[in-house]
């Protein structure tokens, strides 16, 4: 059985980058909400405590059950975490008279203390709280402190339970990797054996124990997600799984032909669907965002839908979920306020009556192309930006025309071969091109136009949880500012978006 370590989620911001760097160790860890704990079973090697939004002094804060971990297990408490086991066995917590948000270096360290083991002093942290220890429970040691945090980092005599007031997890904390090391493998004696091989190999022989001789469909996209699940799929089934790829008219530049090609020398049994027209007749006339993304998810299931009822005894439905959607459904303020509606197969399982069955459901997207990468799969998809499952539906603001969809397909194929010419295109997660639905005055040659904008996008991410724009080189943009105006007709003008999520998200709509 693969051993894990488990993190219990208090809703802080930084949950999923804990459990990302405990992975970056090749430990599995999963998340779960501090409600809802698991069973602590021989496979569960130890716990860590999130950080939180709320104070252990608010009568509604977050206020989990420890009896069957904290002495049975190795537990660590990061600053929310730790603030409860202080305030819940004995300490006290107050509001912290200075301000204990950012950088801090710990002045005292135990170095016969395990979890500060090879930890230099003076070594930089990243505080962020309003409230402090200022009283540790009775039995604990001070093993941590800063010039205005004294409780930095304590220990429960006697057992392998830690509390911390810093985040080791963000990468402001400089040597935050090493103590997390120090408690995943020192401490918890975690073996280090989760690795993208090993989970291939695992994955494969669960998905044939799983899945025998049924047969089952995919929907692909031509993003990593979906093909690192086909090429699963197909180590373990074979002939058994059908993929089918739909041009909902909305891809980028001879995109569906690319991926078509590309899929078939990886060996996929692959069905493409032409559906342009369709999805272009449903959206004509269409300009509200929301309601494009539900007209474009709808149809979607109704041509998957006819396709896949051309093949025979298909039993289940493969999608290309990975971890941080599946944290999302199951967090602890329930599903987030729904900032857009997602395109993915949504509504087909009922529809068709199938199982569902999703090999990446355990993965964060750098662990999925680590994984394409050991299967030996083309860069061309592992490295591939996410694109959005509406396509340029979402970017092209006011209503759809096939015109339109031409035009910008032409403006983003420029934009994204430059990024590429010039080496840039490794160094953005994800870029784009937005048509607005707006003219500009302009002058070409002697006359004057009245044509219209478009605007550039290029962010930096992990996850697409936030983002930041990219300062692209000034004279990148200026030359390719230069080709889109003089090689797409009916352009005249272009911008570059500035804005960072949040408060902007990545794409307009």
């Amino acid at each position: 059985m693969q051993e894990k370590i488990i993190i219990l989620d208090f809703g802080s911001q930084y949950t999923q980058l804990i459990a990302r760097r405990v992975r970056e160790l090749n430990v599995y860890c999963e998340i779960h909400p501090f409600n809802k704990i698991p069973a602590m079973d021989d496979t569960v090697k130890g716990v860590i405590l999130s950080g939180s939004p709320f104070s252990v002094r608010d009568k509604n804060s977050p206020y989990p059950d420890l009896s069957n971990i904290k002495g049975k297990k190795p537990l660590l408490g990061v600053c929310y975490g730790a603030q409860f086991m202080a305030q819940n066995y004995g300490g006290e917590v107050q509001p912290s008279s200075k301000r204990e948000y950012g950088r801090a270096n710990l002045e005292f360290i135990d170095k016969n203390n395990k979890l500060f083991k090879n930890i230099t002093i003076n070594s930089q942290v990243w505080m962020s709280h309003g409230d402090t220890i200022t009283k540790i429970p009775a039995g604990c040691t001070v093993i941590a402190s800063t010039a205005d945090v004294k409780f930095g980092g304590f220990l429960f005599n006697n057992e392998e339970t830690y509390g911390i007031q810093f985040h080791p997890e963000v990468y402001h904390s400089l040597e935050g990797i090493k103590l997390l090391h120090n408690f995943v493998v020192t401490i918890c004696g975690c073996k280090q054996d989760w690795t993208p091989q090993s989970f291939i190999e695992t994955t494969v022989n669960n998905l044939k124990e799983k899945l025998g001789n049924d047969k089952v469909v995919l929907g692909l996209s031509g993003g990593v997600d979906s093909s690192v699940a086909g090429v699963l799929l197909n180590k373990a089934i074979g002939k058994n799984l059908t993929c089918i790829f739909v041009d909902n008219g909305l891809l980028r530049k001879n995109e569906y032909d690319l991926v078509l090609d590309s899929y078939k020398n990886m060996g996929l049994n692959v069905i493409g669907v032409d559906a342009k027209k369709r999805f272009l007749d449903e959206l004509a006339g269409v300009s509200e965002p929301e309601k494009k993304r539900k007209i474009i998810g709808r149809v979607f299931i109704e041509v998957f839908d006819d396709e896949a009822k051309k093949i025979q005894g298909v039993k289940w439905l493969a999608q290309g979920t990975i971890y941080p959607d599946v944290i999302e459904s199951v967090s602890v303020n329930g599903p987030s306020a729904t900032i857009k509606s997602h395109h993915n197969v949504g509504g087909l399982p009922e529809k068709m009556n199938l199982k569902i069955v999703e090999p990446l459901n355990l993965l964060f997207k750098d662990e999925v192309r680590r994984v394409g990468r050991s299967l030996e799969m083309k860069e061309a998809i592992i490295g591939r930006h996410p694109f959005p499952g509406p396509g340029l539906a979402i970017r092209i603001l006011g209503d759809i025309t096939a015109e339109k969809v031409t035009l910008l397909q032409e403006v983003d194929h420029i934009f994204i071969s430059g990024l590429k010419e010039d080496k840039l295109y490794d160094q953005v997660w994800q870029a784009g091109a937005i048509l607005l639905p707006v003219q500009s005055v302009g002058v070409m040659g002697d006359e004057r136009t009245y044509e219209k904008v478009v605007a550039l996008r290029a962010v930096q991410s992990t996850d697409g949880m936030t983002a930041d724009w990219v300062h692209l080189p000034y004279e990148f943009l200026a030359k390719i500012s230069n080709r889109i105006i003089n090689q797409v007709k009916g352009v005249n003008r272009v911008v570059y978006d500035i804005s960072s999520k949040p408060p902007a998200t990545i794409e307009w709509e």
